[in-house]
């Protein structure tokens, strides 16, 4: 435990506002001055199961979860199916209790409330308690929550412990209550609060616990969003009006943000039958002159890949997002992983030219969500923002002001009907929409309905006009034309003002940490702890997938002995697209690996770093997975 910092796992059954009571408390501490994150945990079941979230607070920027945590509320699971020790899944009742024990700190603090937990059913538990010196305090949540309104107030209940217990005054919480909750419900949920921190100040030791919440202060405006939130908001700025989905998790977070906001812009969202609609909704809306946009997660987005082909072919300009979760199949449903990678780049009917992003957090997914629809529109290609469930389920507090970028409804290369009329036309009168020659790649493409604007979208490959041609030197100029384009965003990219590739620590550092997407704050959060302790380490975060960074890349790779690239696939994909990519490196490059469904924590980075590469040893245990560099 640092001393800076709270880390409070609140922890019930799905159904229990585990997720509603825990936004809800970080929103409030944000509030406060404070910086906070979260992390999530929750079954895959339909019929529900054990959830619990991590709220990480502390008076520094937090960039991810903690090494375990120090301060439990375990509601218990009131929706428990099966409360017997020998059923299927164990006494699920008591869960929240049993199975966030291993990860509490020493001299952390357990409140549970007993009226729904009994802890003689936990094997052990008072021998752990005494073992591990943790503040046990057993409060009957539920009757307090009965007394003044409905069961489910007992949250409220469990809030006002930890007030009481962390220090954190009662008006940070009651404030954000008096803001959220509609009168009927406010009322009985300040008297339950009231007795709740009332109780625990009059009958607890409450300064036993070494653990408070730090004083802060922001120098400017916050707000509290996630990575789904950023993604939907970045879209809506650059003036997407159009989106069609299937629900998948964790796809769905995003679908669902934006078709609660699309009506209020003039947008449309269509739920249809299946992703391969989707995605042709989302392409056929772009071609009628529309910003579109559509996604799903791994199995839903390989049912996307022939009109993904489709788009890359009639060069229709598309956003299409893809929310990694565990695989394959449908595999580990509610749990991260970064493991289609590689689907995502390469899944296509023959050679495939598309811009993928896969932002680090909130606000590099609003900002690459954003660039997305801009080089899409503009060079007329798809461009797929990858991103996790990590990074698209856990809530952070962003400046404000990242958000004051102008909306932007510019639908890029498209010709004005003045400018159709000098453009070349086929004999039959149609536009020569695909010309062998343009710049930077690009033929302008014109919005059915223009007049001299008429031409043939086809999946095969065509002529000028967009007539099937099967023309040897006909496919090397379309091919050539449109495999140019690459090229030119990668210029582009190489020259913008916000990169998205962040480099991370001391430039002359003898070591370098590479990762993608998701476990950039944590690598930087492990950079920071291996310098403190004598240890010469840098990071680079990459974020632009394809086209790929190669002169940054390698830039990075000279300049360091060693390189422990960290990813959450049992695969290393990423470095081995950083292999491929760049021809060589493969005698520094080294990989650290998790793929049992949780993210890495800073110090998971830390041990794997120290044991491997500095030590040269092996690791144990099957939290993380070493895999060593290539001989020469």
């Amino acid at each position: 435990m640092t001393d800076h910092e709270l880390i409070w796992r609140i922890a019930g059954g799905s159904g229990d506002g585990i997720a509603s009571t825990s936004q809800n408390f970080a929103k409030a501490l944000m509030r406060s001055g404070l910086h906070v994150f979260t992390h999530r945990h929750y079954p895959s079941r339909i019929r529900g199961g054990h959830t619990y979230t991590e709220v990480r607070v502390s008076d520094e920027p937090v960039r991810s979860r903690g090494d375990g945590y120090n301060f439990l509320l375990a509601l218990g699971d009131s929706f428990a199916r099966n409360p017997q020790e020998n059923a299927y899944y164990g006494n699920e009742e008591v869960k929240p209790l049993s199975e966030n024990l291993d990860e509490l700190r020493e001299g952390g603090v357990i409140i549970y409330d007993s009226g729904l937990l009994d802890t003689s059913e936990i094997e052990d538990f008072d021998e752990r308690v005494e073992e591990n010196d943790w503040h046990v305090y057993d409060i009957d949540l539920r009757t307090i929550a009965r007394e003044h309104g409905r069961e489910v107030m007992r949250n409220t209940a469990g809030v006002a412990v930890t007030c009481a217990i962390a220090d954190i005054e009662p008006h940070v919480i009651k404030d954000l209550m008096a803001d959220a909750m509609p009168d009927k419900i406010l009322e009985p949920n300040m008297t339950v609060f009231d007795d709740a921190y009332e109780l625990v100040q009059e009958e607890y030791d409450v300064d036993a616990p070494d653990i408070s919440v730090p004083d802060g202060e922001h120098d400017e405006e916050q707000v509290l969003l996630s990575g789904s939130d950023a993604i939907a908001y970045g879209a809506l700025d650059e003036g997407c009006r159009f989106i069609a989905g299937y629900p998948m998790t964790p796809w769905t977070e995003v679908f669902t943000i934006m078709s609660q906001n699309l009506p209020e812009v003039g947008g449309i969202s269509e739920q249809v039958e299946d992703e391969i609609a989707a995605a042709a909704l989302a392409i056929g809306a772009s071609h009628a002159g529309v910003k579109a946009m559509s996604g799903s997660s791994g199995g839903g987005f390989a049912l996307m890949s022939e009109p993904l082909g489709l788009a890359e072919m009639t060069e229709t300009p598309v956003v299409l997002v893809e929310a990694m979760r565990a695989g394959p199949s449908t595999g580990m449903p509610t749990k991260p992983e970064q493991g289609d990678l590689e689907h995502v780049l390469y899944t296509s009917q023959g050679d495939s030219h598309r811009v993928v992003f896969a932002p680090a957090d909130a606000e590099e997914a609003y900002r690459q969500t954003r660039r997305a629809f801009q080089i899409a529109y503009e060079y007329q290609i798809p461009s797929i923002v990858l991103y996790d469930q990590k990074n698209g389920g856990e809530l952070r507090n962003v400046s404000a002001s990242v958000f004051d970028e102008e909306p932007n409804p510019d639908l890029g290369s498209v010709l004005t009907e003045a400018e159709l009329a000098d453009a070349p036309h086929d004999p039959s009168g149609k536009y020569n929409r695909f010309q062998h020659e343009g710049e930077s790649g690009v033929s302008p493409r014109s919005i059915p309905g223009q007049k001299g604007g008429r031409y043939l979208a086809t999946g095969n490959e065509h002529m000028p006009a967009g007539h099937i041609s099967e023309d040897p030197d006909n496919r090397v100029y379309q091919m050539g034309r449109r495999m140019e384009k690459l090229d030119h965003i990668r210029a582009e990219l190489d020259d913008d003002e916000w990169s998205a590739n962040t480099y991370y620590g001391p430039d002359e550092a003898e070591y370098g940490i590479m990762t993608f997407g998701s476990q950039q704050g944590t690598v930087e959060e492990a950079v920071d702890r291996l310098n403190e302790r004598g240890h010469s380490v840098k990071a680079l975060g990459v974020s632009e997938m394809a086209p790929y960074p190669v002169d940054q890349v390698s830039e990075f790779l000279e300049s360091v002995d060693e390189c422990l690239v960290v990813e959450m696939n049992a695969s290393a994909q990423f470095r081995g697209l950083t292999q491929k990519e760049t021809g060589r490196f493969g005698e520094k490059m080294s990989s650290l690996l998790k793929y049992n469904g949780n993210p890495f924590e800073p110090e998971d980075i830390v041990g794997g770093f120290v044991t491997s590469i500095v030590e040269g040893g092996e690791l144990s245990g099957h939290e993380t997975k070493f895999v060593p560099a290539a001989s020469d």
